[in-house]
């Protein structure tokens, strides 16, 4: 990616799990972060680390590693309904006319918001954990032709 290109990120999630040893609690964190131009590009990453702000610039630079480029509608929308698939999760997404909104939930919202879109539904279907529904997400919206 060019280094000129303004990138907005949004964390979406961060997990604390616990180990615990002859000496006490151990604390670890794992963050996971979207990130995009709000013109057809984003990516997601995962980080962990013993500091909530490690664990986030780790996710930052792994979703730097990993964008994707999404064509969009007048730069508002999708171009047709599509379903995108990730484990048990299963996610509907339906280009909407101007003026709706992000109609989703918030893990959803922060990613199409990063991307640019502003008018769209999205519906879950099945499982709701938001690591399997980031990444169903985004192999729906790979799924889209740009149409003429």
């Amino acid at each position: 990616m060019n280094n000129n290109i303004e990138i907005f990120e949004r964390l979406i999630s961060v997990n604390r799990c616990t180990k615990v040893t002859k000496g006490g609690r151990r604390f670890s964190f794992s963050a996971m972060v979207v990130i995009g131009n709000k013109f057809g590009i984003v990516g997601y990453g995962m980080g962990k680390a013993l500091e909530v702000m490690d664990a986030r610039q780790k996710a930052i630079n792994k979703a730097k590693k990993v964008m994707y480029k999404i064509p969009l509608k007048e730069n508002r929308t999708i171009y047709h309904s599509v379903i995108g698939k990730f484990c048990s999760s299963k996610i509907f997404l339906k280009p909407a006319p101007s003026g709706v909104g992000i109609i989703a939930s918030n893990s959803v919202k922060a990613i199409l918001d990063v991307l640019g879109v502003k008018d769209i539904v999205v519906k879950s279907i099945k499982s709701n954990n938001s690591h399997n529904v980031i990444k169903a997400v985004i192999n729906g919206l790979l799924k889209i032709k740009k149409v003429c």
